[in-house]
């Protein structure tokens, strides 16, 4: 029998492939056919990654094929065809569904690729006539071969659960999964958008899945359907479930639309543990135009309201893209603000990509949009926005990762936006400038360094009451953990005799175990309540999240 490999190439080391699962798993199930996986990331070396498959002796190398390993696979391809000539070369997935003719003929060494839904068709291109099965491209004599579209399935339920045990036991990586396939909305920048018929898999096999990954005690379990909440009965009936198998440690990962929460939705989110779920949400623009072109429609107050009733204990993800129709740099503030006034965990700045196969790709001309030609196929500029505002929006982007996405400055920077910019975006802005002048943009940095910053940043603007200021960074750095080391700008006031006390009358085992996982500090300012006022307070770290013990003078 012939020697065939599926091969998943992720993005980053913590992921998945679950496509490279399904279709592994729904072949076997039905045939009798064996299939070796070989999972990787884009991080590791191309030619150990070539050298690890040429060790595999495959007949048959099925590569998954996305945005962001696209052109890792063309590379990989090209080589393993100088090394066997004779061994087959096939590829599937969406970066190479709605070019296909064109890549077969740029790329020789391809011999076919797979269109569409894969678990049938790979399951027909493997135990049938390969020229005969739709769903299949390749070229004969020069000439282009497609027999059409293979059917979707339509019953969800044969698709096999598609984890095995000893991967559940593993629980290092994010493990994906989805319940339904399709998307009803028409996103214009958004290849969902193009299967529009949603197929469930059914409720009781849902929760048969779901309680697998409980049991096990999976960390992190992200479902990929492009709207989870689309049926109120259905995805009510999933969380209530998820809500009585309960377990401390697994989160839920869930895209959802916020806009079509009813009362009794959000009134039953505000029972779900901290950090049980998260969900990502894609708001995109608030600009009305932005939302009629790319035909998304938020209805603003009630996603507002919507967001801000469950920010408490859902940790929240919400999307913002640049490059969109109508959305000029100064319109897109209004989008950044609207967001960052909603409180969530993470604000995502995404990059509008132009993807072959989406309506926007038709409309490139409509609005004179230029793009990188090359993965992942990013906004250059359109006739509203210029490249020179897409570079400094990208810069924002990052100093946002450090200083709120991190979750590391909550105190700190809210105090330098509420008493120093007229709007949140400005801080962003400024922050993102003097980052640029001082060529710290395209460095990494430690968090030690990130609070450093913050500091000669607030120096150099001149803004009034650095003591106020310091006190706020404080916290925030302590929040952090028990400190290794004290940055030149941190002076401890603490007593430390009323620590020792302190120590001694909390249920540590032992004075040293509190002391290694525990710190106190006094403060000059009540950065608590905002007012005149001294503190001392009480940070425990041998919690699950730092605790903190406050003692108002």
């Amino acid at each position: 029998m012939k020697k065939i490999v599926l091969i998943g190439i992720n993005s980053q080391y913590i992921h998945t492939n679950l496509a490279i699962r399904y279709l592994k798993r729904y072949v076997e199930k039905y045939s009798d056919l064996s299939i070796e996986l070989y999972e990787t990331n884009i991080n590791n070396q191309l030619s150990q990654i070539i050298i690890d498959l040429y060790n595999l002796k495959a007949d048959h190398y099925i590569f998954s094929t996305y945005i962001w390993n696209k052109e890792f696979i063309f590379s990989i391809v090209k080589e393993l065809k100088k090394i066997n000539k004779d061994i087959i070369i096939t590829l599937g997935g969406p970066e190479v569904s709605f070019n296909s003719e064109k890549i077969l003929k740029d790329i020789k060494e391809v011999d076919y690729i797979l269109i569409g839904e894969g678990e049938r068709v790979l399951l027909n291109f493997l135990t049938s006539d390969r020229d005969k099965v739709k769903g299949v491209a390749s070229l004969k004599n020069e000439v282009y071969n497609y027999l059409g579209d293979e059917e979707l399935i339509e019953n969800l339920d044969e698709l096999p659960f598609p984890y095995t045990d000893e991967e559940l036991k593993d629980n290092i990586r994010i493990l994906y999964y989805e319940s339904t396939r399709g998307c009803p909305f028409s996103c214009s920048y958004c290849l969902s958008s193009v299967d529009k018929k949603v197929r469930y898999l059914s409720i009781e096999r849902v929760e048969s899945d779901l309680k697998r990954f409980i049991d096990a005690g999976i960390t992190l379990v992200k479902f990929v359907d492009r709207t989870y909440n689309l049926r109120k009965e259905r995805y009510l009936r999933i969380w209530k479930f998820l809500l009585e198998n309960y377990r401390e440690g697994t989160t839920f990962h869930f895209e959802i639309n916020a806009n079509i929460f009813d009362t009794e939705t959000i009134e039953f989110l505000k029972q779900i543990p901290k950090g049980y779920f998260q969900f990502e949400i894609g708001v995109q623009s608030i600009n009305e135009s932005t939302m009629s072109s790319i035909k998304r429609y938020n209805h603003l107050e009630k996603l507002r309201d919507n967001v801000k009733a469950i920010n408490k204990n859902i940790h929240l993800h919400l999307d913002l893209i640049v490059g969109l129709p109508y959305d000029t740099y100064e319109i897109f503030k209004n989008s950044f603000d609207y967001v960052y006034d909603l409180a969530p965990e993470m604000i995502q700045l995404g990059f509008l990509k132009i993807l072959s196969g989406t309506q926007l790709s038709r409309e490139i001309e409509l609005y004179s949009y230029k793009y990188m030609d090359f993965p992942p196929y990013e906004i250059i500029s359109n006739q509203f926005i210029e490249f020179d505002d897409v570079i400094r929006l990208k810069n924002i982007e990052k100093v946002l990762d450090y200083y709120y996405n991190s979750e590391k400055f909550k105190k700190s920077v809210k105090y330098i936006i509420d008493n120093f910019y007229q709007r949140p975006f400005d801080f962003f802005e400024d922050i993102s400038n003097y980052y640029k002048e001082r060529g710290l943009l395209g460095i990494g940095h430690k968090a030690i360094s990130l609070f450093q910053y913050l500091v000669d940043f607030y120096l150099e603007r001149e803004f009034k009451d650095i003591e106020i200021f310091i006190e706020y960074l404080k916290f925030d750095f302590l929040m952090q953990g028990k400190p290794g080391v004290y940055p030149k700008w941190f002076n401890s006031l603490k007593d430390k005799e009323r620590y020792n006390q302190l120590i001694i009358e909390r249920d540590f085992n032992s004075t040293r175990e509190g002391y290694k996982k525990s710190e106190f500090e006094y403060f000059k300012y009540n950065i608590i309540d905002n007012i005149n006022g001294e503190l001392e307070i009480l940070f425990r770290y041998d919690r699950k999240e730092t605790e903190i013990e406050i003692f108002r003078r």
